[in-house]
């Protein structure tokens, strides 16, 4: 029988099932800051509990993208290290396929060095992604996608999201008509299969050989968690967040249509550098796509099944969380 000390509780590892955290949250609700306490409180608890952070966000990936994607700085990533952070470059894209792919040879690797996995962000496709298998859906057609942004250019991206809503309702009341690349692809999965992405999103994919155990982060202040994005988007660019852009575009080799340059907020700054629009404009435009974001992840957190809610503005339910993972077994 092999056994590891998790949470200062001997967890049984047979059956090929052993435990893995995920902290979900919507954007600005303190994940890596908790992240971070819940390896102090483990390892205060039991010297033996080792945690292996692993990051799970679609931003984080990207070198040289660390103000306007709150990277934990270099100090907290020397006391704290974080798998998948910093993989690969913003000319480049990264895919649920690949994200899978290395959330789980990271998970393996903690496991096999008696580690406790702990996978902590807010790309929530991610999440449902590795927990229940990617869906059917097929491969990115330039051709299609080339005409669908044709039709946007002269009907407006209004127009296709009103296509969207008839032809795949769900996907429509969960996208932005803002959002062009969201809406792009779930045009494009509908005409090259015929059927709604929702619905190929639904079918099932493999168990995974862990017990999981998910908690949420979910404010139950929305003012302030919205206070909280916009104080956080204003200080990003106190921070230097335009400086950030701006070296990004004097490389030359990236442009706007970039998964990384359509990251909330540098889309939105990237446009003011550009001079399409104002700095108000920009600010303005920053808070509210990160509101709107923030508000996605709200609606796939309240979707998800098996979820230990904490509300991250309330210490005492943060008091309570850290005590139950030091003292119970997951």
């Amino acid at each position: 029988m092999n056994s590891v000390v998790v949470n200062s509780v001997v967890v049984n590892q047979n059956a090929a099932q052993p435990a893995v955290l995920f902290l979900m949250g919507p954007t600005a609700t303190g994940k890596t800051a908790l992240a971070m306490q819940i390896v102090e409180r483990l390892a205060a608890a039991s010297p033996a509990t080792k945690v292996s952070l692993i990051s799970v966000d679609s931003a984080l990936v990207y070198r040289q993208m660390n103000i306007g994607t709150a990277k934990p700085d270099a100090a907290q990533l020397a006391r704290y290290p974080h798998q998948l952070i910093d993989l690969i470059d913003p000319a480049d894209s990264y895919s649920a396929a690949t994200f899978c792919r290395d959330a789980t040879a990271a998970i393996h690797t903690a496991h096999a060095a008696g580690q406790l996995p702990l996978l902590v962000g807010g790309t929530m496709l991610y999440f449902r992604a590795l927990e229940h298998g990617l869906s059917p859906l097929p491969e990115a057609n330039q051709a299609v996608r080339e005409a669908i942004a044709a039709e946007a250019g002269v009907a407006g991206w209004a127009a296709l999201h009103q296509q969207l809503s008839e032809v795949d309702p769900l996907a429509a009341a969960r996208i932005h008509p803002n959002d062009p690349q969201r809406l792009q692809r779930a045009l494009e999965v509908y005409r090259l299969t015929g059927r709604p992405m929702t619905a190929l999103q639904q079918q099932a994919g493999p168990q995974v050989p862990w017990r999981i155990h998910k908690i949420a982060l979910v404010p139950s202040d929305r003012a302030a968690l919205y206070q909280r994005i916009n104080d956080r988007f204003a200080a990003m660019l106190q921070a230097g967040f335009i400086a950030e852009v701006e070296a990004l575009q004097r490389r030359g080799d990236l442009h706007a249509d970039l998964p990384a340059m359509r990251a909330v907020g540098y889309r939105q700054v990237w446009r003011y550098l550009e001079g399409l629009c104002s700095y108000e404009a920009m600010l303005v435009a920053g808070m509210t796509e990160s509101r709107h974001l923030a508000k996605r992840q709200l609606t796939w957190l309240r979707r998800e099944e098996g979820v230990q809610r904490v509300d991250p503005f309330d210490e005492k339910s943060v008091a309570s969380l850290l005590n139950e993972l030091v003292t119970k077994r997951i």
